[in-house]
């Protein structure tokens, strides 16, 4: 084997590994997060008879403390120390677990606060690690293996949580999804770090144009979906009368959609960015303004069907566009404000999404969540048809 040979082979190893790493990681981390933060707020209201205003706050409190160690610790730490802060985090939501199982009314918040912090170190290093591979069609294609990860883990996730909750209840539930957060430990010391020094973790990162339009891109679905999570198993129990695995069997068809959409933008990479990013973001607003006129949990999950395309498809695209728009050595910086971003979004509008309900109900809040992605659609539109930050192939 001659030394072309070699190197070809040497960056096709790479790669592989890289992709069992990065699907193995998400796979687990996410699936284990994902039960954390929407089974936290069914499990406060019907244990401890939180109220949907209580509830809302401790899903905004987790997202506070994500939002902190994503914005104000994260950017600032350098490889060698982000990667001793990303195994211990990801420790950190093993501890997670076992305290969740054995917790009360009021350690509830304080495991909640603890989550978010872990969670706030784990995810933004994920983009990014997926995001350094090789040359520009290496870090395109991992990007999008690492979103159908993301999707199978959000299907993974709810599948067991649907089968195991009506078996075992919620306290025995967290201490079920231990062997795959444990799974997790054993990987996360293999996720790869940029190496070589000169990262940027300043501010100005906060000025690159296509981390805006990522920013606004993403905020036409994290917004609705942000209260989604918190309040979807007590909208349909609610409104259709449901047992709560029932309902929550509705995250299984919303994250099928979602990895199906995902999969097919991993096998087809997307080139021009902006048509099917506009097309997520009107199929959002027309979903979501439908939900309160669904007559029956099946008409329900149909429409959670047609919300999971723009779910598989929005979050990847955003990726896309700070991978295409940022160096190497921002793209720590720029993965970690625009998780921070979301953290934002998903620590003020389940707050504020309970507190509407309370008072005006939750069909309301449906609407005004799909006028909301409309308008962010159109700002979209205005600012960045003609700027080519979305369009760059």
């Amino acid at each position: 084997m001659n030394s072309e040979q070699s190197d070809v082979f040497s960056r096709r190893f790479s790669f592989i590994f890289s992709v069992l790493t990065i699907v193995a990681i998400t796979i687990t981390l996410r699936s284990t997060n994902n039960m954390i933060v929407t089974t936290i707020p069914t499990f406060s209201k019907l244990f401890f008879h939180f109220s949907n205003v209580s509830v809302g706050e401790i899903t905004a409190l987790t997202y506070a403390t994500t939002f902190i160690s994503t914005s104000l610790v994260n950017p600032r730490l350098r490889s060698v120390a982000r990667r001793r802060a990303f195994v211990l985090s990801v420790i950190g939501m093993d501890a997670a677990l076992i305290f969740l199982s054995l917790s009360g009314g009021y350690t509830i918040w304080a495991i909640a606060a603890f989550s978010g912090v872990a969670f706030g170190i784990v995810f933004p290093n994920l983009i990014t690690s997926a995001s350094i591979q090789g040359d520009h069609r290496a870090q395109m294609r991992l990007l999008a293996i690492y979103s159908v990860s993301l999707s199978l883990s959000l299907v993974i996730g709810p599948s067991i949580e649907t089968y195991l909750l009506p078996v075992i209840g919620y306290r025995l539930l967290f201490i079920a999804f231990l062997p795959l957060s444990l799974l997790a430990t054993a990987v996360a010391p293999f996720v790869r770090f940029p190496s070589g020094g000169g990262e940027l973790g300043g501010r100005g990162t906060l000025k690159n144009k296509s981390l805006h339009s990522a920013l606004i891109s993403i905020s036409i679905y994290n917004i609705p979906f942000a209260a989604i999570t918190a309040f979807l198993v007590i909208y349909a129990q609610q409104n259709y009368g449901i047992s709560s695995g029932l309902a929550y069997s509705a995250f299984i068809v919303f994250f099928s959609s979602s990895f199906l959409t995902r999969l097919t933008i991993a096998i087809r990479p997307l080139g021009n960015l902006f048509p099917p990013l506009v097309i997520s973001a009107v199929l959002t607003a027309l979903s979501l303004i439908l939900v309160p006129f669904m007559p029956s949990f099946v008409l329900f999950l149909v429409i959670m069907v047609l919300l999971g395309i723009p779910h598989g498809s929005i979050f990847p695209v955003t990726t896309m566009i700070i991978a295409r728009g940022t160096d190497v050595s921002e793209r720590n910086a720029a993965n970690s404000y625009f998780m921070a971003y979301n953290n934002i979004l998903f620590m003020i509008v389940p707050v504020i999404f309970g507190y509407i309900s309370s008072t005006i109900g939750f069909h309301i809040d449906f609407i005004i969540l799909g006028v909301i992605s409309a308008c962010f659609t159109a700002v979209l539109v205005v600012r960045y048809w003609k700027t080519g930050l979305v369009h760059t192939s």
